[in-house]
């Protein structure tokens, strides 16, 4: 697979990548190295990975939702829910 800067053509190193709020989302050296990133609404570096494998996710979890027979079921046992 091709990084991003063989893709293109890049010969000028370090080739770097910035979104709008000038957050660096993708960096290349000249000895095929990579990393990328994601930043959320507050510019918060979300996810991060590089060409060795190694990724910290922090991408924030979807919350399960669940009607009561599918709780009941994944519990094994009838319930109420307290107010």
């Amino acid at each position: 697979m091709k990084t991003i800067a063989q893709q293109l053509n890049v010969t000028d190193f370090p080739f770097v990548i910035k979104d709008k709020n000038n957050n660096r989302i993708y960096y290349e050296n000249s000895d095929g190295y990579w990393s990328r990133s994601e930043f959320d609404s507050k510019n918060n570096e979300i996810y991060w990975e590089n060409s060795y494998g190694t990724i910290i996710n922090n991408r924030p979890k979807p919350t399960p939702e669940f009607t009561m027979e599918e709780l009941v079921a994944k519990l094994g046992y009838n319930f109420k829910i307290k107010k």
